[in-house]
């Protein structure tokens, strides 16, 4: 369990860590930056722990009974772990970063912005519950699963900031109601949604 939970906190710190600092710069790559982030943790750490690395993600692979209550616990502390370490050692080699990337970003707390971190997280659930369930080559695994992301997060940047994990939002000051319950709605919708198709 400890080396599931340090996998964890290592895939979450990187993430967090990649898009502070992608937005800090005003790149506007950053959907395809961390969807190839978590691409490279699903093969490298998904076969310790999975690569959550999102609380989103293990609430709802939790709804589908594929993680205990118990561990999923474990792995949602130690995300926000790793998301506080990143904004520690950001921080520390850029201590202008979040006045940047509060500038950078319109944060609006209405629940439309819940709806679309719900709707984007949907769909990037969706291809994760492919691997979950096997339905994906071991291969492809970490592209079905960046690339998900990569559509999860342009799809509810319509309405959104599009960042789809609790953990990515405490890294840029977003955590607040929308951006915490729209992407575990998402992420139960999401994965139940797969799971129902492949059972029919």
């Amino acid at each position: 369990m400890i080396k599931k939970l340090l996998a964890e906190v290592l895939g979450t710190f990187a993430l967090v860590c990649i898009v502070m600092i992608v937005v800090a710069s005003g790149s506007i790559v950053t959907p395809l930056l961390a969807g190839l982030t978590l691409g490279l943790f699903v093969y490298t750490i998904g076969h310790i722990s999975g690569a959550h690395i999102n609380p989103g993600v293990t609430i709802g692979a939790w709804s589908i009974g594929k993680i205990s209550i118990k561990e999923g616990l474990g792995y949602i502390v130690a995300q926000f772990i790793g998301a506080g370490l990143a904004i520690l050692v950001v921080g520390g080699f850029l201590p202008e970063a979040a006045s940047i990337i509060t500038s950078a970003i319109n944060l609006e707390n209405t629940p439309v912005v819940l709806v679309a971190e719900a709707i984007g997280m949907f769909f990037f659930t969706f291809g994760v519950a492919s691997v979950i369930y096997g339905k994906t080559s071991g291969n492809l695994s970490g592209v079905v699963v960046g690339l998900s992301l990569v559509l999860g997060i342009t799809l509810a940047s319509v309405a959104s900031v599009g960042i789809l994990n609790p953990a990515v939002a405490m890294g840029l000051g977003a955590f607040n109601i929308m951006y915490i319950v729209g992407p575990i709605i998402g992420s139960i919708l999401g994965m139940n949604a797969y799971k129902y198709l492949m059972n029919t």
